[in-house]
């Protein structure tokens, strides 16, 4: 179970990496604001499912 959590935290963590680099790249062409708003939010929820699965194997570590 663990392997799987840090495999999949690595996958959130890669893909909030694209999501960014997307939106900072699309921020230099000086793209459409509503597609680098649809970016930030979906970096957001990345990084925030991201944090949440470290803490839910933090808190698995521990018992």
């Amino acid at each position: 179970m663990h392997g799987f959590l840090t495999v999949l935290i690595g996958l959130l963590l890669l893909a909030t990496l694209g999501v960014l680099i997307a939106g900072m790249v699309g921020m230099a062409r000086g793209g459409d604001p509503h597609r680098s708003n649809q970016l930030m939010r979906w970096r957001v929820i990345l990084q925030g499912a991201a944090l949440l699965l470290l803490a839910i194997m933090m808190s698995m570590l521990r018992s």
